[in-house]
């Protein structure tokens, strides 16, 4: 998979990637140098940001178990980044033996590494699209061969929204996806937003500015509004820790997380 370089062949290794950027901030190896680097500048202006990612994380184990204990055993995942420990077809699965999870991503290199580490779990897949082109998730083959979706699904968005532009009209994308799924699936979303620590908000921003995906903070409304036409899970559009946490430690100050958390049931049509 990879070239005499180390990188994965047809991949930019001179442009850093969000995804590997979040891979990084999550312990994980499977990132170049100038993701590295892009990182270490953003920690340094932002000392919690790997523990803003880890919230982002926990919010996902949280939410597929929750998902999981509606009745719900296929996920949707896109924007799934690179596989890390604690990846939503090992919580799923945890939970339910027959799980069946899709991952879908825009870059070539977290896609390459998902199909090697996933080649032999006949419960998952691996598709390379962007979130935009809905078709081309819904449709892809090996979306169709693993999820009916006459049935309910789990679709999830963590941290990816942010990545798409207003241009895009993100909203006008999610009601496509929306309009696709069973009654009964549910709508995931985490996103990161100026409120809680706007002070950090400008110069994060700027920093991603240097990679092919750059980034739109949004406030707890746009987030909301995201998800129109859901149902909205209590406790509603929340801080990242805020959403159904578990016993344990408790955040004083869950808004210094900057990002929000919500999930949507879809109603009768």
């Amino acid at each position: 998979m990879e070239s005499s370089s180390g990188a994965a062949d047809g991949v930019d290794v001179e442009r850093p990637s969000a995804a590997r950027v979040y891979d990084y901030y999550l312990g994980g190896s499977h990132n170049f140098r100038v993701d590295r680097e892009m990182a270490r500048r953003a920690i340094k202006m932002w000392p919690a940001l790997p523990q803003i990612m880890q919230a982002n994380r926990a919010f996902l184990r949280r939410v597929v178990r929750y998902v999981v204990e509606q009745g719900v055993t296929q996920f949707l995942d896109i924007g799934s980044g690179i596989p890390t420990v604690g990846n939503v077809h090992e919580v799923a699965q945890e939970a339910t033996p027959d799980a069946r999870v899709v991952y879908v991503d825009i870059d070539p290199v977290a896609v390459a590494h998902s199909r090697a580490i996933l080649a032999d779990d006949e419960r998952t897949e691996v598709v390379h699209a962007d979130v935009r082109d809905v078709g081309a998730v819904l449709q892809d083959p090996r979306t169709v061969r693993l999820l009916d979706l006459s049935q309910p699904v789990g679709v999830l968005m963590i941290a990816l929204l942010h990545f798409v532009p207003d241009e895009s009209d993100p909203a006008a994308v999610i009601a496509q996806y929306r309009d696709a799924l069973a009654p009964g699936s549910y709508l995931a979303v985490s996103h990161a937003s100026y409120e809680g620590q706007p002070d950090q908000a400008g110069p994060h921003t700027g920093l991603y500015e240097r990679t092919g995906t750059p980034m739109t903070m949004r406030s707890r409304d746009e987030v909301g509004g995201l998800l129109d036409g859901f149902e909205m899970v209590e406790p509603g559009v929340v801080f990242l820790p805020l959403w159904r946490p578990e016993p344990g430690p408790v955040y004083e100050h869950p808004e210094w997380t900057t990002g929000f958390a919500a999930v949507g049931r879809r109603g009768e049509r």
